[in-house]
């Protein structure tokens, strides 16, 4: 029995490196995958390392799931709060605001919601949108409409990394590109 062999894609951010295993998103298509679960100190390394690059803020809004634990570091680090959109109403939600997007590593429709309870503390206040991975732009789409509902005044809005064409926009602050890898 052969086995299949696997490619990696070796990622340098933050001062450390990274062997990202790549996986299929479609026929044509592979993307390196980056995830900050359980490796504390990449996410330590890119929380400071995105702290010296980003304005000043009052809150920090995410969206669920990946991107939590880089909202929880640089929260700790800035003594700045961070504010989670959910992927599903939750119980303690009050009057939830929704927005929809379709994002490229779920390859279907998602909601996410935030609650007046949380929603409520953006409204005037200077808000740093943050997400681990920025691809079509859809999931920062969504949690920027939800910031913008509460009136927030969205100061920046960042990302560990930036794949495909979001490397090229001038409206996110970024670490590094992550290349897409197009079959052939």
């Amino acid at each position: 029995m052969s086995e299949k062999s696997e490619e990696y894609y070796t990622l340098k951010v933050a001062g450390l490196e990274r062997k990202l295993k790549k996986f299929p998103v479609s026929d044509s298509l592979d993307i390196a995958a980056f995830i900050l679960f359980g490796d504390v100190e990449l996410t330590e390394a890119c929380a400071s390392a995105l702290l010296e690059k980003v304005p000043e803020f009052d809150y920090i809004v995410t969206p669920e799931a990946k991107s939590i634990p880089l909202a929880y570091e640089m929260s700790k680090r800035s003594k700045k709060k961070y504010i989670v959109a959910r992927k599903g109403v939750k119980v303690y939600m009050d009057r939830p605001v929704v927005y929809t997007e379709r994002s490229i590593t779920t390859q279907k429709e998602q909601s996410l919601y935030l609650g007046h309870e949380d929603g409520d503390l953006l409204t005037g206040k200077r808000v740093l949108i943050l997400d681990d991975v920025i691809s079509s732009g859809e999931s920062l789409k969504a949690v920027q409409g939800i910031a913008k509902s509460y009136g927030a005044d969205i100061v920046a809005s960042c990302a560990v990394l930036t794949e495909g064409d979001a490397a090229d926009r001038d409206d996110i602050i970024y670490l590094e590109r992550l290349p897409l890898f197009f079959k052939d």
